[in-house]
């Protein structure tokens, strides 16, 4: 399945418009994590846990649309887009979701 930001792809040319696909993922985000993220933030540094989550947040939601859009017959996704947003729960606590979106094609 090829997936690409862009809307055309070189050396091909697209026949048919199936639709929008999409892919969500929301983790929870680990206490220690968060403790020892505020600690890098004040002495500088990465946060190589969070780096870890975002990617494997990223990494689902694009599975997820590239899957759905398998389920439609398409051959590739283009104009894909991923976002990354933080979701505020009471008493200080948070999740990360990240979604993906894109047009799947037949080729």
């Amino acid at each position: 399945m090829i997936v690409s930001t862009t809307t055309a792809l070189d050396g091909t040319q697209v026949s048919e418009y199936v639709g929008v696909v999409t892919g969500e993922a929301v983790l929870g985000a680990n206490a220690f994590r968060d403790l020892f993220a505020g600690l890098r933030d004040i002495v500088g540094g990465r946060s190589a846990g969070y780096e870890r989550s975002l990617r494997e947040a990223r990494d689902t939601a694009l599975a997820e649309m590239v899957s759905e859009a398998e389920q439609k017959g398409a051959d590739a996704v283009v104009g894909v887009d991923v976002d990354y947003e933080s979701i505020q729960l009471g008493q200080g606590g948070s999740m990360l979701m990240v979604s993906a979106s894109g047009t799947a094609v037949k080729l």
